[in-house]
C-alpha cells in the first residue's frame, strides 16, 4: 500500500498527473462539476441565465477558497519544515517536526493537497472531480505510509509517542502536543508555496470572469513562479551549507 521510492521522489509529477487525468475526463463526461452541483442545489435555475452565472461564480469562488485554504495550510507547515525539505525529491526521516500545524495533524501538507484537489476539481467534469479527489486521497495515503515507515525506523519511540497523540490525516482544532517554541520562517514558506496560492488566484479569476483563457494564463504564470522560487530557495540553502 505504501508508495515506492520512485513514486515518492517523483511525487510532484504524480500529483500533476492526477490533475491532468482528471481534466481529461471531459472526453467522456462533458458536464462541469460546478454546473452539476448547481443543478443539484437549484434544479430550476437556468445555468445560462444571469442568475445561473452568478450562482456558478459562487461555486467556483468556493473552489478557489478551498485552494487558498490549502495554500495557507501548506504555507504554515512549510514555515516549520522548510521549503528545501518539502520540495526535495529525497525522503527526509532524520528528524521529526512537531511544531505549528504538526501539533494538530501529522501530515498537514498531504491533507492540504486533498483540499486543493477538491477545489481545483470543480473546474473539471463531474467524473474528473470525483477522480481527482479519490486519486489524490489514495496517493497521499501511499506517501504517508512510506514516510511513517521511515520515521519509525529512524526516530523510534519518540515517533511512536507522537503517533499516539496526533491524528494522521484529519486535523483537530486543539493542539495535541505542547509547543517547543520553534520559530517559523514565513518568507521561504510563502515563496515555496507560491504555486498553490497562484492556483487559487487562477480559479478566483475564473470565478469572477468565467474566462477560461485568462484562467489558463494565470495557471501558466503559476508554474513559472513556482519553479523559479524553488530553484532560488534550494540554491540559497546549498550556499548556506557551504
Amino acid at each position: 500500500m505504501r508508495a515506492t521510492k520512485f513514486e515518492f521522489e517523483q511525487r510532484f509529477w504524480f500529483i500533476g498527473m492526477v490533475f491532468w487525468l482528471g481534466f481529461s475526463f471531459y472526453a467522456v463526461d462533458r458536464t462541469n462539476a460546478a454546473l452539476w452541483l448547481l443543478h443539484v442545489v437549484a434544479p430550476s435555475v437556468d445555468p445560462n441565465s444571469d442568475h445561473g452565472n452568478n450562482l456558478a461564480r459562487f461555486i467556483f469562488g468556493a473552489g478557489a477558497l478551498l485552494v487558498f485554504l490549502a495554500a495557507a495550510f501548506r504555507t504554515w507547515a512549510t514555515a516549520y519544515l522548510k521549503t528545501e525539505v518539502v520540495h526535495d525529491q529525497a525522503q527526509h526521516s532524520e528528524g521529526l517536526v512537531a511544531e505549528g500545524p504538526y501539533r494538530h495533524v501529522r501530515n498537514p501538507l498531504y491533507f492540504a493537497n486533498l483540499a486543493m484537489a477538491a477545489g481545483i476539481g470543480l473546474l473539471a467534469s463531474r467524473a474528473g472531480w470525483i477522480f481527482m479527489v479519490a486519486a489524490m486521497w489514495l496517493f497521499m495515503y501511499r506517501l504517508i505510509f512510506r514516510e511513517e515507515d521511515g520515521l519509525l525506523r529512524t526516530q523510534g519511540e519518540s515517533y511512536r509517542a507522537y503517533l499516539k497523540e496526533v491524528p494522521r490525516f484529519w486535523p483537530v482544532f486543539t493542539p495535541r502536543i505542547p509547543s517547543a517554541g520553534e520559530e517559523p520562517r514565513w518568507g521561504q514558506a510563502i515563496a515555496g508555496e507560491s504555486l498553490i496560492w497562484l492556483f487559487g488566484a487562477a480559479e478566483l479569476v475564473f470565478a469572477i470572469t468565467l474566462n477560461f483563457k485568462l484562467m489558463w494564463i494565470v495557471f501558466g504564470v503559476s508554474f513559472v513562479a513556482y519553479f523559479l522560487s524553488v530553484y532560488l530557495i534550494k540554491k540559497r540553502a546549498a550556499a548556506v551549507k557551504l
